[in-house]
């Protein structure tokens, strides 16, 4: 199931894929509005194993971004959910990075991301033979 979410700065598509959801924000992640959109989409996804959040398209973080992803990342740890960064731009890194207080954030590689897409692929269509 795919859906769209837009915030005053802030488009996010989801696609899930199994147990996986792929949040693809696009815009800025600066303001109040935008933080809780993000964190009302990643929460709504409650039957997830891993949520990978495609930052490729963010050009900016700030303040309440940032903060917003600490909260996500100890809220999906408490649920035993792998929360996923992915692709997110120099300048985006750069303030994860520099975050206080900074978790470990996952960050994705194109590699891991190939990997999980195909175990995904191969479970849905392995699913698809049993029901058939």
């Amino acid at each position: 199931m795919d859906q769209d979410v837009e915030a005053v700065m802030l488009c996010i598509h989801v696609s899930n894929i199994v147990e996986m959801a792929i949040v693809q924000c696009d815009g800025s992640i600066e303001r109040h509005e935008e933080a809780f959109t993000l964190r009302n989409v990643v929460m709504s996804q409650v039957d997830a194993r891993i949520v990978v959040l495609d930052l490729s398209e963010v050009p900016v973080i700030e303040g309440r971004g940032l903060a917003m992803l600490l909260f996500l990342h100890r809220w999906a740890q408490e649920r035993n959910i792998q929360l996923k960064l992915f692709n997110p731009t120099n300048l985006v890194k750069y303030r994860l990075e520099r975050a206080n207080p900074t978790p470990q954030f996952d960050f994705a590689t194109l590699n891991e991301m190939t990997a999980l897409l195909a175990c995904s692929d191969k479970r849905v269509r392995d699913s698809c033979l049993v029901s058939a």
